[in-house]
């Protein structure tokens, strides 16, 4: 497993809510590529809370839509645009349970129509949400589209 580079970094006016590690108040994801997977650990507390000791949901889909971009982003070598995103919420995600896990995968690709499913689990390992996700590829020539991204650094472990 490998770590991501985050190819937004040196572009002026990058603020990402989801994965800019500058941003003060966002979530500040970081990517890896495991396979066919991008993954990400993401250790929730209490300012992302909804109920006593509950990853709010609209947090948990910006986890999601977040990790799925992403693996367009890696994957397809290319930037998207969230076109559609279905959440199937299966248990309450406690923040005392400690790190998420994250897991996403391209699931299909019809010309410039990405499918993406993405998953997130608990501290404990298990299943608590599960995202299906449709993304708008971007033509090569736009500027959002950008190049991918590429992974850095050494050989890390699963997690």
């Amino acid at each position: 497993m490998k770590k991501l580079k985050n190819p937004y970094l040196d572009i002026e006016g990058y603020h990402c809510f989801g994965c800019d590690p500058t941003h003060d108040k966002g979530l500040r994801m970081e990517f890896y590529e495991d396979g066919d997977e991008v993954v990400s650990r993401w250790t929730p507390n209490g300012e992302y809370a909804s109920w006593l000791d509950t990853v709010h949901g609209g947090v948990q889909a910006t986890l999601l839509d977040e990790l799925c971009g992403w693996v367009v982003l890696r994957k397809l070598q290319s930037g998207a645009v969230t076109s559609r995103l279905e959440l199937r919420y299966r248990k309450p995600v406690h923040i005392s349970a400690g790190p998420l896990t994250l897991r996403g995968t391209v699931k299909g690709q019809r010309r410039n129509i990405i499918d993406v499913e993405g998953r997130l689990y608990d501290g404990n390992g298990e299943l608590c949400t599960e995202a299906s996700c449709v993304y708008f590829l971007l033509p090569k020539d736009a500027p959002a589209a950008m190049c991918g991204c590429e992974t850095e650094g050494e050989e890390l472990p699963a997690f």
